[in-house]
């Protein structure tokens, strides 16, 4: 699928059952929600939370932001109609979950096919098992409509029977791996959740962590964290600025036919460029989306 640039600073689940919480999402300043019909609802309310996401699909008025519909796993009874459902709408994405093998994305695609889905409409991947970290490579490649990784931290911390600490240590292999494939095969990542919402400081250190590790944004369980995510996850005044800088001074010396310049001392070549322009699109997407 062709790169678009927008932001995913701040994607918050929110259960399919949920009839306020999906029309509350409409006026959230989340940059994206997942519509989930996996964990966040029971068997006896598969179906009707199935039929809700759609008609609320229908009705629309979610505006800038993105909406992804987390699906049931195509080994369950709900699977192929929730995708073949939701194929049909003006969903953004399709999440699959605990994503394992090439072909559980192929066979989510040509669903997908089958019920004339856009050609716009993507496919996201939930990392959230061991398997999943050990094919994050073929993941990636799997599929034209492949476009974002989302950690699924906490079911991870539990297959691997490891801790869920607040550095993240034990799953930082993992993490590596999805952000080394995500990024080779030009995807975006997004973090997994954070569980205490009583530990504003632990959630805004989680945000800084994985924001320097390179994710886009962050996985969000309730709106109060949005504000937060949004902010850590944008390029602050000082980047913008220097990004400004660099870019000028970049295009003025090549004019000159020269390949590098120095700036406050510092030398900038090709490449800083290159992450100051994309950095300031993710600016102007972020400025387009209020």
């Amino acid at each position: 699928m062709q790169p678009v640039v927008r932001p995913r600073r701040s994607i918050l689940y929110m259960p399919g059952s949920n009839a306020r919480a999906l029309e509350k999402g409409r006026v959230l300043p989340a940059d994206g929600l997942i519509f989930d019909l996996e964990d966040a609802v029971t068997p006896l309310e598969k179906v009707e939370a199935r039929n809700r996401v759609v008609q609320v699909l229908e009705q629309g008025g979610y505006g800038h932001r993105e909406i992804i519909v987390r699906v049931n796993g195509l080994s369950t009874e709900w699977g192929a109609d929730d995708v073949m459902a939701i194929a049909r709408t003006d969903a953004h994405a399709i999440l699959i979950p605990k994503v394992e093998t090439a072909g559980m994305v192929q066979a989510t695609d040509q669903l997908m096919t089958a019920a004339n889905a856009s050609e716009g409409m993507a496919i996201w991947s939930m990392m959230e098992t061991p398997l999943g970290m050990l094919h994050a490579e073929e993941i990636a490649q799997s599929s034209r409509r492949m476009q974002c990784f989302v950690m699924g931290t906490s079911d991870l911390a539990k297959d691997m029977h490891c801790a869920h600490t607040r550095e993240r240590l034990p799953m930082i292999t993992s993490l590596g791996l999805c952000m080394l494939a995500a990024r080779g095969y030009g995807l975006s990542i997004v973090d997994g959740v954070h569980l205490n919402l009583a530990d504003d400081q632990g959630f805004a250190y989680a945000c800084e962590q994985g924001r320097d590790m390179g994710f886009d944004g962050k996985t969000l369980i309730h709106p109060k964290t949005i504000e937060k995510a949004n902010e850590v996850f944008a390029p602050d005044e000082e980047e913008v600025s220097w990004s400004r800088r660099i870019i000028e001074a970049f295009d003025a010396a090549a004019v000159e036919g020269k390949g590098v310049v120095v700036v406050d001392g510092r030398l900038v070549e090709n490449l800083h460029v290159e992450a100051a322009r994309q950095r300031m699109a993710l600016v102007q997407a972020i400025q387009r989306s209020k």
